[in-house]
């Protein structure tokens, strides 16, 4: 069916390999007293109350249940025909802000198709994203999130993934304008995913009290606040990039706040609370 297939890089080190083994393991994470406490029940109508959510992109035994606040509330807003997802890329390989060529990307739980058109609509409307796969070939942060797309919608569904080497208020204004637009022109039914972790390898406190200074900027759709306030005050964040481009796409589309749905730590995870990496589930609604 596909001539090209991203293969899964992080399975069995980020999330089960086994079919089975993950559906179980992200079931956990639903059920988890982390988590919503509740398996989703994903509606077939898309309501289009739900813009897009920042999701947290470690280990699932760390961050799934965090994830899984805001899948949850995705699965009640309804199946969609795109997501976007936006994250951040670690490795610092290929290009700024980068598309992929692969006709679909795999997981344990099936393929999911790429919109090419979609991403050529990106590459013509911003004039700062090109295609490059070195920037997705050991990537996480994007990859981790499709187990839980599947999960509550099944593999029916397409994708387009953004890994951001770029993460500044500039370009992250340019992308967001342009999937705004995109979404609004073509009445797309669609979500943004914006992949990023907190804080890193930090004590709990300092932690929190430095997240919620970035978290207060995001509620209030203030792109260039959360990128001073990440600056001056050295949060450790990973993605503010693709977080400031679900900011903008937001505003644009009609979001006014966003809403805070879980805040956690590695610690509420493991017990020690001396280094922790932080996560954050955050939605936003028109």
């Amino acid at each position: 069916m596909y001539t090209s297939i991203r293969k899964p890089f992080v399975a069995g080190q980020f999330y089960p390999s086994d079919h089975d083994d993950l559906l179980d393991e992200i079931k956990r994470q639903f059920l988890s007293k982390l988590g919503p406490g509740k398996l989703p029940e994903s509606k077939e109508s898309f309501t289009g109350k739900l813009v897009g959510i920042v999701a947290p992109h470690a280990g699932y035994i760390y961050s799934g249940p965090i994830a899984a606040h805001g899948y949850y509330e995705m699965a009640l807003s309804g199946k969609p025909d795109l997501v976007f997802i936006l994250g951040p890329n670690h490795h610092a390989f290929g290009d700024p802000i980068a598309l992929s060529s692969y006709d679909a990307w795999e997981t344990p739980l099936g393929t999911v198709k790429i919109d090419k058109n979609i991403s050529k609509e990106i590459i013509q409307r911003s004039g700062i994203v090109s295609i490059d796969d070195r920037a997705h070939m050991y990537e996480h942060s994007i990859e981790v999130q499709i187990p839980f797309l599947q999960f509550i919608f099944g593999s029916n569904i397409s994708i387009v993934p953004v890994s951001m080497l770029l993460q500044n208020p500039e370009s992250s204004k340019i992308l967001g304008e342009a999937i705004a637009s995109i979404i609004l022109e073509h009445r797309l039914k669609a979500y943004v995913v914006a992949s990023s972790d907190f804080s890193h390898y930090v004590e709990s406190r300092i932690a929190k009290k430095k997240d919620y200074l970035a978290i207060s900027k995001i509620l209030d759709l203030d792109y260039k606040g959360l990128f001073d306030v990440v600056v001056e005050n050295d949060i450790s964040m990973c993605g503010p990039g693709p977080v400031m481009t679900l900011m903008v796409v937001a505003k644009e589309i009609g979001v006014e706040k966003g809403v805070l749905l879980k805040y956690a730590s590695s610690g509420d995870v493991t017990g020690d609370y001396s280094s922790v990496v932080a996560y954050a589930s955050i939605a936003f609604y028109k």
